[in-house]
């Protein structure tokens, strides 16, 4: 398969796993908390070359659970008031935060989207005109399972 065909597919794969492609999540966590990519990589866990290219879409995933865990804490930590007000000791203070983290990631504490995991699955297993016509069929009594329904119907 050529390069940029296995980058394609990557991103995909990374859209359908993390919402979206993780350069752009790496990206804004450069942004934010102004730092390298090298220094980011330090922060997470992971090494500069191996966060380079799994935000190019060379590599699909992180494979270190732990590795995420910590990415995702820094998202959360950007929402804080301390941190989005930009102050210099309140990103350091976030980043060596993370840094020193030791997550211990299981099934109980790593955050996931239940209503994507949940689309994702339906899609796998049901046609989508089944998920739109059970949709439809459940609406009046049941309008939320109808929703989400219908969402896993949508293929985009």
């Amino acid at each position: 398969m050529e390069d940029h065909k296995i980058v394609q597919r990557n991103i995909a794969l990374q859209r359908e796993w993390y919402g979206e492609p993780l350069g752009d999540r790496v990206r804004r966590l450069v942004v934010a908390f102004d730092v390298s990519q090298a220094s980011l990589a330090d922060v997470l866990g992971i090494s500069a070359p191996m966060l380079s290219q799994v935000m190019s879409g060379r590599r699909a995933k992180i494979g270190n659970p732990a590795v995420l865990a910590r990415l995702i804490m820094l998202e959360r930590k950007i929402l804080t008031p301390d941190v989005a007000s930009g102050r210099r000791e309140a990103l350091q203070a976030a980043l060596d935060d993370v840094r020193s983290s030791k997550p211990a990631v299981t099934r109980d504490n790593l955050p996931v989207d239940v209503g994507r995991s949940a689309i994702m699955a339906l899609r796998r297993l049901i046609p989508a005109n089944d998920l739109t016509e059970a949709a439809a069929t459940l609406d009046g009594r049941f309008p939320e399972l109808a929703d989400l329904l219908r969402r896993a119907g949508k293929r985009v």
